[in-house]
């Protein structure tokens, strides 16, 4: 008790210089990782040093924030420009460091109280939303887009229309409540997936069942990311674009390997892609959405293109076997197959749910004069990525089904005899 008093003393007394650091800490991860993955994307040539705008708008969309985008081309001229995407290797890279900052003062212990974890989150929570408030005001820029040649500048010249102007600024209350939710989110998930980490005596209870759920789909996820960057490294080695794939790498890896995990337990996205946006990686994608009409991306589509797509189901397969052996194995003996299996498919489900809100893509920019260009050409364009949901749900829960009981069955052949299982351990 002395030892546990002390430690929260400890806390208390340096709470806010260690909620500092946190904060600090996941927003310079971020920005690096942001401006490092728009540098490889040639963002610095973007005019009027708009780069660290560019840098930090990412970040505030990273974090559930909203970016609006405005535009101006005179009275006779229109622009619309709409982006809807998380780059979610930013929002990876933050979550990790806010985690990891949120868990260390509270290492190496078994239960913390209610008050004390409330206590602390608070303290990050109300630094963060003063970081988010300066990293949403500075999130603005304005930029002048050339008519180029042609239909558009011949009638441009000959009306006399202002150069086009087109930009974007973050929408402070969207941004702010949002970000708190991911916070918050964030919180959440750094309790319930460690092993290790501590919680309220009233919650011990619901740790057998949830915690060896939740750390096999963060094993899954992470195992997914690190399969996508070998696999990016290879394609940088072995076909070039080693800026391009670096730029694919450190914003937005999760939004292709998640997606594709999904297609590989039989989901369907719809989407289509025109103009001069495109998915940079892998090409084939980018192939089968390129269509006039809406497409279907799936495992059948993606094999027309290159049969070699069918492995994703055995990779799926092997690797969601693998966690469910870890989740069985981490729960207690007594936990029947049929359990293990249902907490499986519940975790899956939930998992790919997470996916496919994530993972949708929008973005449309069109410009025109008296109704001219919007339609098409290169100073138009239009990209859309989403999933079929509830077909994709109903397959996470068939495969966590069967992964589940499986898995068990294995845990269960390599426990020794009266090994009750330590989900804490």
């Amino acid at each position: 008790m002395n030892l546990r008093t002390a430690s929260d003393q400890a806390v208390a007394r340096h709470g806010w210089a260690r909620a500092l650091a946190t904060v600090l800490a996941g927003v310079i991860a971020m920005c690096a990782v942001a401006a490092l993955g728009l540098w490889a994307a040639g963002a610095t040539d973007l005019p009027g040093g708009a780069f660290p705008r560019v840098v930090v708008a990412t970040l505030v969309v990273a974090v559930g924030g909203s970016v609006r985008f405005t535009g101006d081309a005179g009275a006779i001229a229109e622009t619309r420009a709409a982006l809807t995407v998380v780059p979610l290797s930013v929002t990876l890279t933050g979550a990790l460091v806010v985690a990891a900052g949120f868990l260390r003062p509270l290492r190496r212990r078994a239960v913390a109280g209610a008050p004390e974890l409330a206590g602390w989150a608070g303290r990050i929570a109300v630094l963060w939303l003063l970081a988010l408030t300066a990293l949403a005001s500075a999130a603005r820029r304005t930029f002048a887009v050339p008519l180029g040649e042609g239909t558009l500048a011949d009638l441009g010249d000959l009306f006399g229309a202002s150069a086009p102007r087109v930009g974007f600024e973050a929408d402070m209350p969207v941004t702010l409540g949002f970000g708190l939710l991911w916070l918050l989110g964030v919180f959440v998930l750094a309790l319930l997936v460690p092993p290790g980490a501590p919680l309220p005596p009233r919650l011990l209870r619901f740790q057998e069942s949830v915690r060896p759920a939740a750390y096999a789909m963060a094993v899954l996820l992470l195992a997914y990311v690190v399969l996508g960057v070998v696999i990016a490294l290879v394609v940088a080695v072995t076909r070039g674009h080693a800026a391009q794939t670096l730029a694919v790498v450190l914003l937005g890896l999760p939004n292709l390997v998640w997606p594709v995990f999904t297609i590989g337990l039989g989901a369907t996205w719809e989407g289509r892609v025109e103009g001069p946006f495109g998915l940079p990686m892998p090409q084939v994608l980018d192939r089968v959405l390129r269509t006039p009409d809406l497409s279907a991306l799936n495992l059948r589509t993606l094999a027309e293109q290159d049969g070699r797509v069918w492995w994703l189901v055995v990779v799926n397969a092997v690797l969601l076997l693998a966690v469910a052996f870890l989740m069985a194995s981490r729960s207690p003996a007594r936990t029947r197959a049929r359990q293990h299996a249902l907490h499986m498919a519940v975790a899956l489900a939930l998992t790919v749910l997470a996916v496919c809100l994530l993972g949708r893509i929008d973005a449309h920019y069109g410009l025109s004069l008296f109704g001219i260009g919007d339609a098409g050409g290169g100073l138009s364009g239009d990209l859309f990525l989403r999933p079929r949901l509830w077909g994709a749900l109903g397959l996470a829960l068939l495969w966590g089904l069967v992964a589940g009981f499986l898995g068990a069955l294995l845990a269960a052949r390599t426990r020794h005899h009266g090994e009750s299982g330590k989900p804490g351990a």
